[in-house]
């Protein structure tokens, strides 16, 4: 049996150990350093976000996730990003620590709290 035929099963116990490891790894110097350096390759446009931080995330996640026997590589980051997606649908921790992940490559997004369309909030500020 290859290696990329071995059943991987994600519990929610081992997602939350594999992600909370993933932000200790994030939070270290020398990744802190890597992640300061291509941020300032990016301002706060998201194209340039994927384009140099997201890999770098993906370098670090893709290194713990081989330690849990998945394969190395995009087949691995693939078969562990799918069964997440699944288990942060009903797990609320889940889902917090991934944004948390995400947050390393993604801009933050304003969230439009009103009902009112941005067209129709311009007319009522007069």
């Amino acid at each position: 049996m290859s290696r990329s035929e071995i059943n991987l099963t994600l519990t929610p116990e081992l997602a939350i150990e594999i992600l909370n490891k993933t932000l200790e790894e994030l939070q270290t110097a020398g990744n802190i350093q890597k992640l300061e350096e291509a941020r300032d390759n990016v301002g706060n446009e998201m194209l340039k976000m994927m384009q140099f931080l997201f890999p770098v995330v993906m370098e670090i996640q893709t290194d713990i996730i081989k330690e849990f026997g998945y394969p190395e590589g995009r087949e691995g980051v693939i078969k562990f990003s799918q069964m997440l997606r699944s288990l942060e649908r009903e797990d609320v921790e889940i889902s917090r620590l991934h944004g948390l992940i995400k947050a390393y490559y993604l801009p933050p997004v304003s969230v439009h709290t009103t009902n009112e369309s941005p067209a129709e909030e311009r007319t009522n500020i007069i």
